[in-house]
C-alpha cells in the first residue's frame, strides 16, 4: 500500500444540491419566524412637528383653475375647405359658430382671446402658480390646446389635466 500515491484519474466532485436545500430551509425558516414591529412604522408620525429644519407652515399654493364647457356645439363643417359643410363620412371640424365658455376663476367669457389678461394677471401675481384645464364633456381637443396654447404663451410651466368626467357620469 503505498501512502503517498496520488490517484492521477480520479477528480473530486462536490454535490451543490444537500447546500441548496439547506439555504432554502433557513430562507423559509427565517421568513416565517420574523416578527416585525408595528411601532416602528409609526415613529416618524410621533416626531414634533414645530422642530426641525423648516419650522414655518407650508402655504398651498394657488392654482389657476380654467374650465372649458360647450354651450353650442356649432356646425360640422370640411376641415380641408370650412365654406363646405360636412358631408357625413371622414373628419370633421367645427364651424365658427360653435360657443365655449371658459371660466377662470370667476370669470367666464365665450372668446378665449378675452381671458388672456387675466391670465396674465395671475401669472404676475405668482410665476410659480400651477394651472389645471378642466375639459367639460362635449369638448374637443381644438378648444383645450387652444387653452394649453394661451397659457404656454403667457408664461406659466406647471400645467395639468383634469380627467375624464364621462366614466364618472356613466357610474352615477
Amino acid at each position: 500500500m503505498a501512502i503517498g500515491r496520488k490517484h492521477q484519474g480520479e477528480e473530486l466532485k462536490g454535490d451543490m444540491t444537500p447546500m441548496i436545500d439547506v439555504v432554502f430551509q433557513l430562507l423559509i425558516f427565517f421568513m416565517l419566524s420574523i416578527k416585525f414591529k408595528v411601532l416602528e412604522g409609526k415613529l416618524s408620525a410621533f416626531l414634533p412637528k414645530d422642530v426641525g429644519v423648516n419650522t414655518s407652515p407650508a402655504v398651498p399654493k394657488e392654482k389657476v383653475e380654467i374650465k372649458l364647457l360647450v354651450l353650442k356645439e356649432g356646425s360640422k363643417v370640411d376641415p380641408n375647405d370650412p365654406t363646405k359643410p360636412w358631408i357625413k363620412t371622414g373628419p370633421f371640424k367645427y364651424g365658427p359658430d360653435r360657443e365655449v365658455k371658459y371660466t377662470v376663476g370667476p370669470m367666464s367669457r365665450t372668446k378665449l382671446k378675452d381671458i388672456v389678461p387675466r391670465l396674465k394677471e395671475l401669472y404676475a401675481l405668482d410665476k410659480e402658480s400651477p394651472v389645471s384645464i378642466d375639459p367639460y364633456p362635449g369638448t374637443v381637443y381644438e378648444d383645450v390646446i387652444g387653452v394649453l396654447d394661451e397659457v404656454i404663451q403667457v408664461g406659466f410651466t406647471d400645467v395639468s389635466f383634469v380627467g375624464d368626467r364621462s366614466a364618472a357620469a356613466k357610474k352615477s
